[in-house]
């Protein structure tokens, strides 16, 4: 069978047996598991003791399915060696650790997976390989602040459908990984309010619309600017293109924190969309910035997340 392996890794300011501590406790997961902030209300069952070979987590939820990890092997301070279990919505059985390495500044964190799937699932493993991913960079951003503050940044409100629109967006439009939106949409920011400057535009809120998925490659085509008023046109020359989205039913998340976590937002709407059996449409999902870093601290950032519906 098709096998896959999906690792993220993390610097943490703490030392081996202080991260370890955390991830080897089960008891500790429900604080910053990437899949529970979908599924607040999903049945956990946490064995006594939490943190020692054999103890087990299980998990029952509406969103999230069912199934259960089990501690097979635990190092202090280097490894943690774990079974996971799914149960549904479908069965399978595969192999993730937490492997910890010390750093000048503190320990190097690495969350595998490994599995396989039967032959005639073989082209599912790419997207898997980026879903995956994106779950274990979001798990170990709050295992990170988690460890080093005692607190995550991080709230998602599910907002359901609401009207939105008519919505248009002047940006610049560009290209970026997964693991590398956040830098690159900094960058097309600044640029984009410079070209604003330069002819005399007023921008009004902050918005990044993500226009395609490539989701093997995992890679995001975007654009990242700021709302036009109905009366503003671009000028010729500038480097700004338009987006325009007419009024229509969104599925709203708002996420309250760190952008660091936002990915959090994006995570819960796109689960609960699916859940639901709702249908999107292709015009591109957005997310509009309420502040702006600096105005408030990062607790209070406020990004509406919207996925367009038919």
């Amino acid at each position: 069978m098709p096998k896959y392996h999906v690792a993220r890794t993390v610097e943490i300011s703490a030392s081996p047996q202080q991260v370890f501590d955390v991830v080897s406790d089960f008891g500790t997961w429900t604080n910053w598991s990437p899949w529970l902030v979908a599924d607040p209300d999903a049945k956990v069952t946490v064995s006594s003791p939490a943190n020692q070979t054999g103890s087990s987590y299980a998990w029952e939820g509406e969103v999230t399915g069912q199934g259960e990890l089990r501690h097979l092997k635990l190092i202090p301070g280097k490894l943690v060696d774990d079974e996971l279990r799914f149960i549904k919505p479908f069965k399978t059985t595969c192999a993730t650790s937490f492997e910890l390495q010390p750093t000048s500044k503190g320990t190097r964190v690495t969350w595998n997976m490994q599995g396989s799937m039967p032959w005639f699932m073989f082209w599912m493993i790419p997207m898997m390989k980026t879903f995956i991913g994106m779950d274990y960079q979001r798990g170990l951003g709050m295992i990170k602040d988690w460890v080093e503050t005692g607190a995550i940044p991080s709230r998602v409100d599910v907002r359901g459908a609401e009207q939105v629109g008519p919505l248009r967006v002047a940006g610049i439009a560009d290209s970026t990984s997964v693991d590398e939106v956040g830098k690159k949409m900094d960058q097309s920011f600044v640029e984009a309010r410079a070209e604003f400057a330069k002819f005399g535009l007023k921008p009004g809120n902050p918005v990044s619309v993500y226009t395609r998925f490539r989701v093997k490659q995992g890679v995001f085509d975007y654009l990242s600017g700021f709302e036009l008023s109905p009366g503003q046109q671009l000028p010729i020359g500038t480097r700004l293109k338009l987006w325009e989205l007419p009024a229509m039913q969104a599925f709203h998340v708002r996420h309250t924190g760190s952008y660091r976590h936002l990915g959090n937002g994006w995570s819960v709407a796109n689960q609960i969309v699916r859940h639901r059996k709702l249908k999107q449409r292709s015009c591109g999902t957005f997310e509009i910035y309420r502040n702006w870093p600096g105005e408030v601290s990062e607790s209070e950032l406020v990004t509406d997340i919207y996925l367009p519906l038919k």
